[in-house]
């Protein structure tokens, strides 16, 4: 997803789909909740319902490592900014300090074609995807203005007779589109740094997690995975643990240090019937 209309088309391409009962998309964190019956849409058929506006959706977690995607595509991402700013800085020397030097609009055209049809090629096939579904996003935009600036330029230094003739000046523009891929490349680039810290910040809190809890079954105690916790399910919290999962105290009695969500630093009492939270 590259903006917040991305989003906001894949909930509702989710949750038009049959079976789904609710889609919330996470955009800081490109993640989605859904709600659906299984036996009446699986999850690779909610994959390919997103797949058919230009994005994914990862489903088998297990056997992908997200991750790894991740550091992938930003490692592009990067490469391409990077790409995209040194060869757009000379076009942008050249076109606006050394526009009337020999072959200036040949060295321009050579040093955006691979700005806009290389590193910007992102947004190209983004906007072709929202085109054959009828719809629009921030790559639609991008592509329109960079392509428009992009092929009026080129036409201009094959034929400028076509304006010189009738007495005007063949302008080209291909420092406009070279720096617009250049900034919303960079931004990008910015923004996913940005998001990266703060999914270490929030993975780091989930570490603090127990990943086991003791659960009583039957009068039993015994200890399970978090994963496998259900609601109703009482949980045994012994003195110097962590509390696990939200719920309810049904016995017993305890001060529990809730600094980490009140900011409050002394421990609070609970007791029988008092409400406990996860952290």
């Amino acid at each position: 997803m590259t903006c917040a209309a991305c989003a906001t088309r894949v909930q509702k391409t989710l949750a038009k789909q049959p079976g789904v009962e609710s889609a919330v998309v996470n955009y800081a964190n490109a993640t989605v909740q859904i709600e659906f019956d299984a036996k009446l849409i699986t999850p690779d058929s909610l994959k390919a319902s997103v797949q058919r506006f230009g994005y994914d959706l990862v489903t088998d977690e297990g056997k992908t490592d997200v991750d790894e995607l991740h550091r992938k595509a930003s490692e592009k991402l990067r490469r391409e900014t990077l790409g995209a700013i040194i060869l757009s800085l000379p076009v942008v020397i050249i076109g606006m300090f050394f526009m009337h030097m020999p072959f200036a609009n040949w060295i321009m055209w050579a040093l955006s074609t691979p700005v806009v049809l290389w590193f910007g090629s992102r947004f190209f096939v983004g906007a072709w995807k929202q085109l054959k579904n009828r719809s629009s996003n921030m790559d639609t935009l991008v592509a329109l203005s960079t392509g428009v600036a992009y092929i009026f330029s080129v036409f201009n230094t094959i034929n400028p007779e076509f304006w010189t003739s009738r007495g005007l000046e063949a302008h080209v523009y291909f420092e406009a589109a070279a720096v617009v891929i250049a900034f919303i490349l960079l931004g990008k680039m910015l923004e996913d740094r940005a998001k990266g810290h703060t999914s270490s910040a929030i993975k780091k809190l989930i570490g603090l997690q127990p990943m086991t809890v003791t659960v009583v079954f039957a009068g039993v105690q015994k200890e399970v995975p978090l994963a496998n916790v259900r609601v109703g399910d009482e949980i045994v919290v012994k003195p110097g643990e962590k509390i696990a999962v939200d719920g309810t105290v049904v016995s017993g009695t305890s001060f529990i240090d809730e600094s980490m969500i009140s900011g409050e630093p002394i421990p609070v009492e609970k007791t029988e019937g008092s409400k406990v939270f996860a952290g």
